[in-house]
């Protein structure tokens, strides 16, 4: 009885540390620079956002916010990255995109959305079009089809990795209009334009890290894919215009690994929402055609496992890819 007595005793002892730990960590959070993965390429639409996000936010959280990039996977190895090896001390986060939710519908992917995140917050989408080079023969998207269905085969086409919703919707292209088209996966949006550029495909589907080279007339954008046009560009359709069933924003946030101390959650969520307030971010959003779309810590967890569940569709039509 006694030796149950002090089992019990241990073991009150034990979870009282653990709690008085984490309440230690949590009163002290942050002690230092925390890094904030960004599973593309450097010089995207994605890490300019993040850049200018990490800045804004390090104003508010009272150390350093730090930007990392992991690309590949098609977006998966910096979640995977994270959820793997990152202590669950809120100092390795990770956006999330939503390939990060399609990836495991695909393949084996090392982690669990549902499970092995602790999300923080929803922060942006993006717009998406379909550029070509300025000496490219198609002016329009029905050009490029009427190309694509008298030659099958012999248009080449990239996005920043299989999988990605670049991947997906100009498969649903196909698929609509009988299309036979080759896809070039790259490791990052400024692959993608590069490639496009250097004459290495035909087609980029991207976010608007083109917009640069639109503006000066170096590619021709053929389509959006949002529920409206552009202001910045009034005379490119988008996709539903075009008789597409299509609107591609792909909301993202941030998350880290599970089992954050709720504290330090709401810390991390309080310094990022002030972030995004923050006019310089607002300003970055905006020469990326981007709109802040904020979710709190208890919206953005719901709406994560809603998304979950409609990439399985999305994730079939990859698969029918390969």
């Amino acid at each position: 009885m006694e030796r149950l007595r002090r089992g019990f005793l241990g073991l009150a002892v034990l979870m009282f540390s653990g709690f008085f730990v984490f309440s230690v960590m949590a009163a002290d959070f942050p002690a230092k620079a925390v890094t904030v993965i960004v599973p593309y390429s450097a010089g995207g639409s994605t890490d300019m956002c993040f850049r200018v996000l990490a800045e804004t936010t390090s104003k508010h959280l009272g150390q350093q916010v730090v930007v990392e990039n992991k690309p590949g996977g098609s977006g998966s190895v910096g979640p995977a990255t994270m959820a793997a090896s990152a202590k669950p001390d809120g100092y390795t986060l990770s956006q999330i995109p939503l390939s990060a939710l399609r990836m495991p519908h695909i393949i084996k992917t090392s982690y669990d959305p549902l499970k092995d995140f602790t999300y923080i917050l929803n922060v942006s989408g993006y717009m998406y079009g379909i550029v070509v080079r300025k000496d490219s023969p198609w002016k329009t998207l029905k050009e490029l089809v009427d190309y694509v269905k008298a030659n099958p085969g012999k248009v080449t086409y990239s996005t920043p990795g299989v999988g990605v919703l670049q991947h997906v919707v100009m498969e649903k292209i196909a698929r609509k209009d009988g299309l036979k088209w080759i896809h070039v996966p790259s490791k990052g949006g400024i692959d993608v334009i590069m490639a496009v550029m250097g004459g290495h495909v035909m087609v980029g589907a991207e976010t608007t890290g083109w917009a640069p080279q639109v503006d000066s007339g170096d590619l021709r954008l053929l389509c959006i894919w949002g529920e409206k046009r552009s202001k910045k560009w009034p005379d490119v359709p988008t996709l539903k215009e075009l008789g597409y069933d299509i609107v591609a924003e792909s909301p993202f946030g941030i998350a880290g690994p599970k089992g954050i101390d709720p504290k330090v959650v709401k810390i991390l969520h309080d310094a990022f929402k002030k972030g995004m307030e923050d006019e310089a971010f607002i300003k970055a959003l905006d020469k990326l055609y981007m709109q802040p779309v904020y979710l709190n810590t208890a919206d953005y967890t719901a709406k994560v496992k809603v998304l979950y569940e409609e990439e399985r569709e999305n994730a079939a039509i990859v698969r029918s890819t390969k």
